[in-house]
């Protein structure tokens, strides 16, 4: 669907918000843009390849800050990568009902929201150690298999699953959950190349805005947020997530 500039400029303006906030806990934000999209009046086979696009754009800009600063771990990443990588591209061209998968997996990000703005400091002490590969690649490939079949890069789903088990610290999280995110919304991507030719015209003013909000937002973390700071913002924005699940 066309939309006037007007539209255009206030959805730019909602991008970079949406961009600065999730990608200060190193996410790229696509459940947002989906939500955003869908409010303004683009089509579903429009906003699922944009969707994608902005999330790399975003996540891959915080995945290079956080590796130069210090904060992923390899070991943590590539176990979830694997497997999650072929599972994203093989699922990135199915579409399931959301009224079977929206429901579920809000209720999953908003208990984990609840957790972490009322109850950060439980994981901000826990020690951590690499997860061992039997229980990190069925969980990479259910992971990339549901970030390839909603549409977004899977993050939401593995930062607070890493922070949970202890396998990364809140500040580590983040940078594996960007990488994450890259990797899986590429794969998705790869798995829909049909829907690339349904790319809205005016997707680079939208990327460009997300890119700014993304500076904005790994800037925050980097210099501001402590690991307790980072598990309150993840809070909301898991909640953001959630919310956006059920609009």
């Amino acid at each position: 669907m066309p939309l006037d500039a007007d539209m255009i400029v206030l959805l730019s303006f909602a991008v970079f918000a949406a961009a600065a906030i999730y990608s200060s806990v190193g996410h790229g934000g696509a459940s947002a843009y989906i939500a955003l999209m869908a409010l303004a009046g683009l089509a579903p086979e429009e906003i699922r390849p944009a969707a994608l696009v902005l999330n790399i754009v975003v996540a891959g800009l915080g995945a290079l800050r956080f590796i130069r600063a210090g904060r992923f771990d390899a070991r943590a990443f590539w176990p979830f990568a694997v497997t999650a990588i072929p599972a994203a591209y093989l699922t990135g061209g199915i579409d399931v009902p959301e009224a079977i998968y929206r429901p579920l997996l809000a209720g999953a990000l908003g208990a984990a929201a609840l957790r972490y703005l009322i109850w950060p400091q439980i994981d901000v002490v826990k020690s951590v150690h690499a997860p061992g590969l039997a229980v990190a690649l069925p969980s990479g490939a259910v992971l990339g298999a549901l970030a390839g079949l909603t549409g977004i890069g899977g993050g939401v789903y593995l930062s607070p699953l890493l922070v949970f088990a202890g396998w990364a610290d809140a500040q580590k999280a983040t940078g594996i959950a960007a990488c994450f995110i890259v990797v899986n919304s590429l794969a998705g991507l790869a798995g829909r190349m049909s829907s690339l030719s349904a790319l809205p015209s005016f997707l680079p003013w939208l990327a460009i805005a997300a890119m700014f909000g993304a500076m904005i937002g790994t800037t925050l973390s980097l210099r501001h947020l402590s690991k307790r700071g980072v598990l309150r913002v993840l809070g909301a924005v898991l909640g953001l997530a959630a919310a956006a699940l059920v609009t």
